[in-house]
């Protein structure tokens, strides 16, 4: 996945929160519910920005942003980074 792919996979990601949140304003999606999709497409949003951060860091570095340590991480580990 290059950064063009990250970013647009990025947009998709935003426009479905915005759809998502027109929904439940609308009456068509409970808060429960909302609330599991919205915090499932917040988990995917951060990772895609770490790995659109570590190429981007790989590239100013020097090194091949598409090397194999250039991949998506788990939720867990994206996620646990303040704990």
């Amino acid at each position: 996945m290059d950064e063009k792919d990250i970013l647009a996979r990025i947009d998709e990601y935003v426009g479905e929160e915005q759809r998502l949140r027109d929904r439940y304003q609308h009456g068509d999606l409970d808060r429960d519910e909302e609330h599991r999709r919205l915090e499932n497409l917040e988990v995917a949003l951060d990772q895609c920005w770490d790995l659109l951060r570590r190429r981007r860091a790989r590239i100013d570095a020097g090194t091949d942003p598409g090397d194999a340590d250039a991949h998506v991480r788990p939720p867990d580990e994206v996620e646990g980074y303040l704990q």
